[in-house]
């Protein structure tokens, strides 16, 4: 069975600066909230810290040359704050700035489109002990930084996102597994509703510098669905963890404007209303130019096999753990957004992609043709919906390389090119090629 794209379709991968630059003390940067958390004990899968990672601060002509092997139209990639601004906010790191001035420029030069997310989940820790995006001082903070982005890099970026997944922010404040791994519900929410600001007066920025690219937001999405659709515990999880826990905290916001009354119901029961100025919620719904979907997988609550799995002290995380597939919720999910959220702009798919656990078998993650079937079927249930009239315009798969995959360090490989650690050999998985041809005929084949 042969699935096409139209020509027009943008085919890219997908990276972020903490996960692949390295030179994490280098040149003047300073340091994340990342880089401490990962030295907390047993924060981190295998003791893994992100000083290292791929090199890719030392190796700009190997990633683009990747790049260029692919024939991807697109790269999706991110800014470290701190290595901008070391404290966040104050002198500008000179080094920084020419370290990404020359990535741009090579890939640009490589004919290809640039993705540049604003903030990725690396907040400079100068700003965490400072409160973080827990203290309203944040949207100055940020906008003090995403200025310096337009200012410095706005003639070579075609698409510009606000935010990466904001939902890690809410995780690393209330969850305590990601950085800065705090346990506080309540001060989560609160610095979810500052992040959103934040967001909303950049897409405002943005308008004013009338810069002649696009701007837009991702937001991952992990629709829950009961697994026993007449019992009223899994239907009760399947709420909470969609509307209270999940996608919902912000696309509502984003899209319809307001917290959703779900949300706000929990939030006022709880004593967890955030802190709010008169005019917030008209900030941060702007009209975007596009949507990003971070889409890996469907899930079906089972709250007796959940309390199980809690009882095993199974780790969540971003839901890998779960072994069971559902891709078909792409078609679903693509079908919400815009039936659901009203989202009428262009949607591409931001991240997808799937990990391969580290071992001594390198021959086996080489060959890796689950990575294969899974973006297959992913694209399948994406054209089914684009047959339907939502409008997806690209795909960027998760990730170029092998890298440093937050609380699962370096135990996770998600990438098309094999890292070896070691030596920073870069090798090509059988996915390469794969994907390279994908790209170049726009379609794929696959079993009916």
């Amino acid at each position: 069975m042969k699935i096409t794209f139209p020509e027009t379709f943008t085919w890219g991968v997908a990276t972020a600066a903490a996960q692949i630059e390295g030179a994490a003390f280098e040149d003047g940067r300073g340091p994340s909230i990342w880089d401490v958390f990962s030295r907390l004990p047993g924060k981190i899968e295998g003791g893994g810290i992100p000083d290292v990672c791929c090199d890719s601060y030392h190796n700009v002509g190997r990633d683009v040359a990747m790049l260029k092997e692919l024939g991807v139209k697109a790269y999706r990639m991110s800014f470290s704050w701190s290595r901008i601004l070391p404290d966040g906010t104050g002198p500008v790191n000179e080094a920084g700035v020419a370290y990404y001035r020359k990535l741009l420029l090579a890939v640009k030069e490589a004919g290809i489109e640039i993705n540049a997310t604003i903030y990725h989940w690396d907040l400079p820790y100068a700003l965490q002990i400072k409160g973080g995006f827990g203290n309203r001082e944040i949207i100055d903070w940020y906008l003090n930084y995403a200025s310096l982005l337009f200012d410095r890099f706005g003639d070579l970026v075609d698409y510009w996102v606000t935010f990466n997944e904001p939902i890690a922010t809410y995780v690393g404040h209330a969850k305590g597994f990601f950085a800065p791994g705090l346990s506080d519900e309540k001060y989560a929410r609160q610095c979810i509703h500052h992040l959103l600001v934040c967001h909303g007066r950049a897409v405002q920025l943005f308008r004013e510098r009338k810069l002649k690219s696009r701007i837009g937001v991702v937001v991952d999405v992990w629709k829950h669905y009961p697994a026993r659709p007449d019992n009223e515990e899994d239907i009760a999880s399947a709420l909470e963890n969609n509307e209270i826990q999940g996608y919902g905290m912000f696309l509502h916001p984003l899209f319809l404007g307001g917290y959703s009354s779900v949300l706000t119901a929990y939030m006022e029961e709880h004593d967890m209303t955030p802190k709010m100025e008169p005019d917030d919620l008209e900030t941060i719904c702007q009209k975007l130019d596009f949507y990003g979907l971070n889409f890996y997988n469907g899930l079906y609550d089972d709250v007796d096999e959940m309390r199980r799995m809690e009882a095993q002290k199974a780790s969540g995380g971003n839901f890998q753990d779960r072994p069971v597939r559902h891709l078909e919720a792409a078609y679903d999910v693509l079908h919400m957004l815009k039936e659901q959220y009203q989202i009428d702009i262009p949607i591409y798919i931001t991240e997808n992609g799937v990990a391969q656990s580290d071992g001594p078998d390198r021959a086996a993650i080489l060959g890796d043709d689950d990575r294969i079937a899974y973006v297959s079927e992913t694209l399948y249930h994406v054209r089914r919906a684009m047959d339907d009239g939502i409008d997806v315009r690209g795909y960027y798969l998760w990730s170029l390389m092998d890298n440093f995959e937050w609380s699962a360090g370096f135990c996770a490989r998600y990438g098309l090119y094999y890292t070896d650690y070691e030596n920073l050999q870069m090798i090509p998985k059988k996915s390469v090629s794969w994907y390279r041809d994908v790209i170049r005929n726009s379609a794929l084949e696959m079993e009916p």
